[in-house]
């Protein structure tokens, strides 16, 4: 979409630019989709753009979510609520399946890598977290990289900065006084810890916004206490059927957990290091894209996301899956997504509608 209005309509950018700042995003982390629209907007109009066309590519979709958070903390018990997130939960499931189906083949291109991908799900099933799962792929296929071939040797320090920047964004949170609780269980909830969770997750997040799940459950769900799966589900749920990045499955958490101004801190907080990132990476991204270490990096990276992607849906299948009617629906949308490939909103609704059938008893 973007290619045909900013390429072919306004005449914006060549197509060579365009696939220059394709690129760029994919180096680092963030929403890819998100970041493309701000490296455009600062490609046009220097820093305001850079301002601009983020803030208007979040927000639509923002405000939209937040609606959706509004209706559901006032009427998400209610039986035919209930009913249409039934049939849902299932259909997403099948969403996140069909996104890992169709990235496994470009992803896991080699045998290292799809080592790497199945040490990576058997870490986390054994509670490894995930940040250090993602940068230690990366470092570990680019160290492979480094070392097998001569001329590359001299970049391996390179690989010193990711996985610091790793181990900085994973300590920094959870062991600051808001947070030093975490490691025992039950975290209190607070505006500031949810600040710099998300703050954490934008910084990080390599890969599809689907990665996005296993952040979520395992600190959320699991450490913090914040959230149940079902709530989870339902977040996602919401990502899904409504337009703009994936990423406002923040903004819904955070109006569950802390009403209109936990949106707004949860949304700063994982949107934002997309725009600092964009703003010092410009000079750095050609010299990057041409380093066999920093790609084979970047490969390590995207195995062990599928690799997470795999596991957070095995995890969450269970919780979706209850009885034969959401098992069914789950099977038959993972079928019509990887065979027939219709847009995801439409099988979303179709559950919707079958939920509520199956659910409300006037």
């Amino acid at each position: 979409m973007m290619e045909e209005e900013v390429v072919r309509r306004r005449g914006w950018l060549t197509h060579a630019q365009f696939l220059d700042l394709l690129g760029a995003a994919n180096l680092i982390p963030g929403p890819n989709s998100t970041e493309l629209a701000i490296h455009i907007g600062h490609q046009r109009a220097g820093w305001k753009g850079l301002v601009v066309s983020g803030v208007c590519f979040i927000l639509p979709a923002a405000l939209i979510v937040s609606a959706f958070a509004w209706t559901y903390a006032r009427f998400g018990r209610l039986p035919q609520v209930e009913g249409v997130l039934y049939g849902v939960k299932p259909v997403i499931i099948a969403v996140v399946f069909q996104a890992l189906w169709g990235l496994l083949r470009s992803a896991l291109k080699t045998r290292t890598l799809v080592g790497v991908a199945l040490l990576t799900a058997l870490l986390s099933l054994l509670g490894v977290s995930e940040v250090a799962a993602l940068f230690g792929a990366g470092v570990l296929v680019g160290g492979l990289k480094g070392w097998r071939e001569e001329g590359t040797r001299r970049q391996l320090p390179w690989l010193l900065l990711p996985l610091g920047l790793a181990v900085g964004i994973v300590s920094f949170p959870f062991y600051s006084p808001s947070m030093g609780v975490a490691a025992s269980g039950h975290v209190p909830f607070g505006l500031t810890p949810l600040f710099l969770f998300f703050l954490k997750v934008g910084s990080v997040l390599y890969g599809s916004g689907y990665v996005l799940l296993a952040f979520l459950r395992t600190d959320l769900v699991s450490r913090f206490g914040w959230l149940t799966s079902g709530q989870l589900l339902d977040a996602v749920a919401v990502g899904q059927v409504t337009p703009g990045p994936v990423f406002t499955t923040a903004t819904f958490i955070g109006y569950l957990l802390g009403g209109g101004w936990g949106a707004v801190v949860a949304t700063l907080g994982i949107f934002l290091p997309s725009f600092l990132f964009i703003a010092v990476s410009g000079p750095l991204i050609p010299r990057l894209r041409k380093s066999p270490v920093a790609g084979a990096f970047l490969d390590g990276v995207n195995a062990a996301a599928l690799a997470l992607m795999g596991v957070v849906t095995w995890q969450l299948g269970r919780a979706a899956m209850v009885d034969a009617w959401t098992t069914g629906l789950a099977v038959s949308s993972g079928f019509l997504l990887i065979r027939y490939k219709p847009n995801s909103v439409w099988l979303i609704l179709a559950g919707a509608v079958v939920g509520f059938v199956l659910r409300y008893h006037p």
